[in-house]
């Protein structure tokens, strides 16, 4: 009964374990996931200032890139 009670201690001292690793995993993900939203919304913010500044550099940009991504996508 004693062997029984350490191999049941054991494992649940994993479960501890892998549980508290689990959660700690999980705010990680929660915390990069927030900065990764900021870095997104940043990043929209400033291609709105340029393209408020440079109107037709911008549509210039955007033919270009569907031209080239048209190009691409009929060569498949």
């Amino acid at each position: 009964m004693e062997t029984l009670d350490k191999i049941s201690n054991s494992a649940h001292e994993a479960y501890d374990k892998v549980a508290s690793a689990g959660a700690h995993a999980a705010e990680v993900m929660g915390e990069k996931g927030e900065q990764l939203k900021n870095a997104e919304q940043r990043l929209v913010k400033d291609c709105r200032g340029y393209i408020s500044k440079n109107p037709m550099t911008s549509v210039g940009i955007a033919a270009a890139a569907g031209f080239i991504l048209g190009r691409l996508m009929n060569q498949r």
